[in-house]
């Protein structure tokens, strides 16, 4: 819920994010991760000057509209300074290899947890924060960069969509909720916010030209299977944590990895060096990212089991036991197993003027039974609740003032049931105030890099993570250690802490 966090500011100078405005449909992200836009990877012609260093040319307002898309759908930027100047180093380097050093590139780092990577045509590049946490040197680091440098050098235009499986689904929330084409346009809009995925044939094309560009940049070739490798290891042990939130869809969901495409690239390596050769610049790497964010950042709110927590703003509360929360950037979605049930949360704005029972019966939401408009006060703070109806849903609907914002649940069910009742009741009865205990406690993780003593085993070492799951399992996978491999004294390694 990146928005919210920014509420205060932004209403303030006048740019507040269309979450103020847009009371878009409550299953609108569930389909986050599963469209693609055909119109993102429609490549510009370069620029025909070249320029040392090479530089983009201006962005064009639909570019930059684009931008702001992305930014807003991954949390914004992360600025890290020295990551920021190793990534320049590199895309230079890069740059000055490839067949096209006249076209310019911008990379811009993602506050993602995700392992995720993307490029637009113009030479836009994106990379979250949870990728570079991931590898382990700048060769891989400079695999993931080269690879979607290929992408725009190849000029990929032609993209598949993937199917929607929940489109109609979506489709359906959004008609029920509100007839403003505008805000139904945007709803439907946010299904397509992830990056679009490439054929199996452009993959490897890409992997080819991004592992030659390495290769003449002189870092290590090998860095692209090695972190192929990794992405897949993560990949699977997060498998069956399906995400709303297209924040945390990695990059193996736009870029299909295969043992074929590891396979692919080591061959494309051996063309160049041997697996000893190159340059991987691994004490450079792990300098540049000791103390970066690792996983959510507390500071836009964080999901811990069905507890939702806003530290920066001050509140919390739990979902009911049988729904997974996701915190998505426009809003925090919950789902119940099975998906007759689902939740959101957000923030709007309601004048001071106007009373929460009136802002439920304005008519932002069709459906809305004006009888059963109700003023209620939910652990102090002052509210109002409604009950609105569909063709397929039923919804619940609280509105809360918490200090100058108004916070908003809703709630759908299939069918209303005793059950569906009382898990939107006890869901907005939790809402309160954190403890300075509570917020103190709220730091985010962080990737810590530190020497491997004599004695240390990656047992021991994995008792010291924090706040991860499988902890044994989530140190081999950041440190690159397949299931055998063993750590000695001296060594460098990554390790998570709070």
């Amino acid at each position: 819920m990146a928005e919210v966090a920014e509420c205060s500011a932004r209403r303030e100078t006048g740019k507040s994010r269309h979450l103020w405005a847009a009371p878009a449909a409550l299953c609108a992200s569930l389909a986050l991760a599963a469209c693609g836009d055909i119109n993102r990877f429609q490549t510009a012609s370069p620029t025909s000057t070249p320029t040392k260093p090479a530089r983009m040319a201006t962005p064009t307002p639909a570019v930059e509209r684009e931008h702001e898309r992305i930014l807003s759908s991954y949390g914004g930027s992360y600025d890290d300074p020295k990551l920021e100047a190793l990534i320049g180093k590199t895309v230079d380097r890069l740059v000055a290899a490839s067949d096209r050093p006249d076209q310019g590139y911008k990379v811009t780092i993602l506050n993602s947890g995700a392992v995720n990577a993307f490029a637009l045509p113009t030479g836009q590049l994106y990379v979250t924060r949870g990728l570079i946490a991931l590898a382990s040197d700048t060769s891989e680091l400079s695999s993931v960069l080269s690879h979607e440098m290929a992408h725009v050098l190849a000029k990929h235009a032609s993209i598949r969509e993937d199917q929607a499986r929940q489109a109609a689904v979506v489709t359906r929330v959004v008609t029920e909720m509100g007839s403003d084409p505008d805000l139904t346009a945007l709803a439907l809009a946010k299904t397509k916010l992830t990056m679009a995925s490439f054929s199996r044939a452009q993959e490897f094309e890409a992997d080819g030209i991004g592992v030659s560009i390495s290769a003449h940049a002189h870092f290590d070739p090998y860095g692209a299977s090695r972190f192929l490798t990794s992405m897949e290891r993560n990949a699977a042990l997060k498998a069956g944590k399906t995400s709303l939130d297209p924040r945390v869809q990695d990059f193996l969901s736009s870029h299909p990895a295969t043992p074929e495409r590891v396979q692919n690239a080591q061959n494309t390596a051996r063309q160049y060096t041997s697996p000893e050769g190159g340059e991987r610049d691994r004490e450079t790497y792990l300098a540049a990212i000791d103390n970066i964010v690792y996983g959510e950042d507390p500071s836009e709110g964080f999901v811990r089991g069905r507890r939702f927590l806003h530290p920066k703003l001050g509140f919390t509360f739990a979902a009911p036991e049988t729904f997974t929360l996701d915190n998505t950037a426009q809003a925090v979605i919950g789902v119940r197993e099975g998906g007759t049930q689902a939740m959101r949360f957000d923030v709007v704005r309601v004048p001071a003027e106007q009373t929460l029972g009136d802002y439920l019966n304005s008519g932002w939401m069709e459906g809305v039974d004006k009888s059963s408009v109700e003023e209620i006060m939910v652990n102090g703070f002052p509210g109002a609740s409604a009950i609105a109806h569909g063709d397929q849903w039923q919804f619940k609907v609280y509105a809360l003032r918490f200090g100058s914002d108004v916070y908003r649940f809703i709630f759908a069910a299939k069918q209303k049931t005793t059950e569906s009742d009382r898990n939107a009741r006890e869901t907005v009865n939790s809402f309160r105030r954190l403890t300075l205990e509570e917020i103190q406690a709220a730091r985010p993780l962080r990737i810590k890099i530190i020497n491997v003593q004599p004695g240390d085993t990656v047992e021991s070492l994995s008792h010291r993570m924090a706040g991860v799951d499988r902890p044994a399992d989530r140190f081999r996978i950041l440190n690159g250690l397949d299931a055998h491999a063993q750590i000695k004294a001296r060594d460098r390694v990554k390790i998570v802490v709070d």
